[in-house]
């Protein structure tokens, strides 16, 4: 609240706007508990490579994804997205009204055509079904893609999707009453395309993701 004050010429104080905010009744909206898509083991399971590590200093050097769930008047919607852990940026996504493995592909096959070397990309996952399929792992050692995953039940090993999912929540789904699928699905592209470009964040200097990327190719020209 207080960059986007910054960004329109208005300099107050944090603490300031804190105050106001209580004073005015505004909050972040309470999130909820996502998806979960584990269902045992149904293939190999790939070691925690990242750790928690979820800084990177060069775009598409770490991605990380999973699957989370929308409930529309008993209708249910899948996004599977990717983000770029060097901006939090989402690189690619998928919708879908069935958790079907052809969204984790489709996803994929998005985000390779955005970037030109996938060599020793970390992409990291839960344990989900998903991530355990043969055609996905062979997908990614094809690629030249390193797969990690996240210990069994411990969603903090992926707090950085699973952030970006409570986001999206917050700002964008539990704020309206969506009467079909197809509404939400178009103000989920509305939205990742806002976050992406727009929607501008303290630990990128005040830019966006789109923003910040940018800088950083431009500072290494």
């Amino acid at each position: 609240m207080t960059l986007v004050m910054k960004e329109r010429g208005i300099i107050i104080n944090h603490k300031t706007v804190l105050r106001l905010m209580k004073t005015l009744g505004l909050k972040s909206i309470i999130r909820v508990k996502k998806y979960r898509s584990y269902r045992g083991e149904q293939g190999r399971i790939a070691p925690n490579i990242l750790e928690r590590n979820f800084k990177a200093d060069q775009p598409n050097r770490k991605w990380a994804t999973d699957v989370t769930e929308f409930n529309v008047s008993g209708s249910k919607l899948y996004l599977s997205p990717i983000i770029d852990l060097y901006n939090g940026e989402i690189i690619s996504y998928d919708l879908s009204e069935r958790p079907v493995f052809t969204q984790i592909m489709n996803m994929l096959k998005k985000g390779f055509r955005k970037i030109n070397n996938t060599e020793n990309l970390i992409i990291h996952s839960d344990q989900g079904w998903q991530y355990q399929m043969k055609a996905y792992q062979h997908l990614l050692k094809e690629k030249g893609i390193i797969q990690s995953m996240s210990r069994k039940g411990n969603c903090l090993d992926n707090a950085i999707i699973e952030n970006f999912f409570g986001t999206l929540k917050s700002e964008m789904f539990y704020t309206k009453k969506f009467k079909t699928i197809d509404e939400l699905k178009k103000e989920i592209k509305e939205y990742i395309n806002y976050y992406n470009n727009d929607r501008i964040r303290l630990n990128l200097k005040g830019k966006s993701p789109v923003q910040y990327r940018t800088l950083s190719y431009n500072n290494i020209v």
